[in-house]
């Protein structure tokens, strides 16, 4: 038996299930490069959850920076979009706290699958508190 298939794959409605979940909670980098081209952003917010240093050193064109440390009970956001929380990479777990502390304040989320290094590794531009676009090589975290 190989190693690939020692467990097996899942029956193909429980697949479709699983596949159609996890895409409810995730955006694709590329899919959200793609709305920014084309200037498409209705229904949904980016939404940087890592410290305001690292959002002055590079962030995601347009997106808005709430902390998940600093986050309060109360927002002023609007409930009808969906907010797509980042942090730096799959090794950083801000935009899952941030989406969790969002989720727990009423509000429908999605993480940003691979943050922002995700994003920089696909060649797309950040910006920093100078409003210039960049190619940033590595941005601390700050979380």
């Amino acid at each position: 038996m190989t190693n690939a298939l020692r467990f097996p794959a899942a029956d193909p409605k429980s697949a479709a299930e699983f596949f159609a979940a996890e895409l409810a909670f995730e955006a694709d980098p590329d899919d959200v490069h793609r709305d920014l081209q084309a200037g498409n952003t209705q229904g949904y917010v980016l939404v940087e959850t890592r410290a305001p240093e690292a959002f002055a050193q590079a962030r995601i064109p347009g997106a808005i920076n709430l902390p998940y440390r600093d986050l309060p009970e109360q927002l002023d956001l609007d409930p009808e979009l969906v907010y797509i929380c980042y942090c730096e990479s799959f090794q950083c777990n801000a935009a899952t706290k941030g989406a969790l502390a969002l989720a727990q304040r009423g509000y429908r989320v999605k993480r940003l699958a691979g943050g922002i290094t995700a994003w920089r590794d696909a060649g797309y531009p950040v910006e920093t508190d100078d409003l210039v676009l960049a190619s940033v090589s590595k941005v601390a975290c700050h979380c």
